[in-house]
């Protein structure tokens, strides 16, 4: 196979049908790859379910030096909530145990895996009966996830009773205890979505973009018992949100990261959101370093994360998960821009000048938004 030399004999391929990727690699002069040469490419952004087979043991074929893939092959080490969970737990413990590095502050909520922690599980709920969230280990778009009040709500997932063979057919569910206090905007409540560009697990090598937005509930927040079951209160997933009454089709729910910065500078002051903003960056880097000894560190990977995170009424942020796929499509036409611009400089940072001749070389300046985190 020959290495593409010049912009126009870049050969790209994806599996998905969006607008925000297709037209980047077209504004590029970047060619789509030949039908007939399935492996004719340069750059592939693929589906988390081809990331699986191209990097299955059974497949014979092997890329090339100068491709490039937007997964590694285990990016599920965080990007599922399970494995998450465990290995940012594991990191924490060791940096306590390290008397020569400073303590890691808790940034996930406090959390276990059912039916496997149940005991656990059932030990912390009766030191605190507050409210905790259930989620499935491998679904998105806010899929499968209430909120739980009551022992007898969960049972079903660890009875001692059920036959081990039964038990490894039922989904795993993660239950972490439900932030009560989360900071609202307008009586409302909302999470952050984060880009994060990882180009290197080992050496790590990242990137934050300072794009983003707070993704807001459609009705004002409320923790009375009678408003459990209400996901229009208490889930700000878009795919939900976009279904109440009270969504808005001109903005989306959504409020540009800048925006939002504004409002807490405002306020909360300057230094506390200086603090805030430094602290979401210290978060996103200690769970990338959480994974750093277990991902699969190949040189032909690059890896754009979506971040959720919650920020609570001391301004404390939460991590609550990390997506493998991040959302790309668009809800207005603000949002189109937005998520164009994210990928117009992931792709800036992941195809360097010299990227096409096969040679190493370091990050270019640009006009990019992604900035090192550090």
């Amino acid at each position: 196979m020959q290495i593409a030399s010049t912009a126009a004999s870049i050969r790209w391929k994806t599996d998905f049908d969006k607008f925000v990727i297709i037209s980047n690699f077209e504004r590029r002069h970047w060619s789509k790859h030949s039908q007939a040469d399935e492996d004719g490419w340069d750059i592939y952004w693929a589906s988390v379910i081809t990331i699986k087979q191209i990097f299955s043991p059974e497949n014979t074929v092997r890329l090339e030096p100068h491709q490039i893939i937007n997964h590694f092959p285990n990016h599920y080490e965080l990007t599922r909530k399970d494995l998450m969970v465990k290995n940012v737990k594991r990191y924490v413990k060791q940096q306590k145990k390290d008397v020569l590095l400073e303590s890691t502050p808790e940034f996930i909520p406090v959390t276990y895996i059912l039916p496997q922690d149940y005991s656990l599980f059932v030990e912390e709920f009766r030191k605190v009966p507050v409210p905790w969230i259930m989620k499935p280990i491998a679904k998105a778009q806010g899929r499968g996830i209430f909120l739980i009040n009551k022992l007898s709500q969960v049972k079903k997932w660890a009875s001692s009773n059920v036959p081990a063979a039964m038990r490894q057919q039922t989904e795993n569910y993660v239950v972490s205890r439900y932030i009560e206090d989360p900071l609202l905007i307008g009586g409302k409540k909302f999470d952050l979505r984060m880009y994060v560009v990882v180009l290197n697990y080992k050496p790590l090598q990242v990137y934050m973009s300072q794009l983003g937005f707070a993704r807001f509930c459609n009705i004002k927040y409320s923790s009375e018992v009678a408003e459990m079951d209400n996901q229009f209160v208490h889930l700000t997933n878009v795919a939900i949100q976009k279904h109440g009454d009270e969504y808005n089709f001109r903005h989306g729910n959504k409020w540009p990261l800048t925006d939002l910065r504004l409002y807490l500078e405002a306020t909360r002051g300057h230094a506390a959101t200086s603090e805030l903003f430094e602290s979401i960056k210290s978060v996103i880097i200690c769970s990338l370093k959480a994974c750093q000894n277990v991902m699969i560190n190949d040189r032909h990977c690059f890896e754009l994360y979506g971040y959720d995170v919650i920020i609570d009424q001391s301004l404390k942020p939460w991590l609550i998960e990390v997506n493998a796929s991040p959302s790309l499509s668009a809800t207005t036409h603000s949002d189109r821009l937005l998520k164009c611009k994210v990928i117009h400089d992931t792709l800036q940072l992941v195809t360097p000048p010299d990227w096409d001749t096969g040679t190493d070389s370091p990050i270019p300046n640009s006009n990019q938004d992604a900035q090192p985190a550090r």
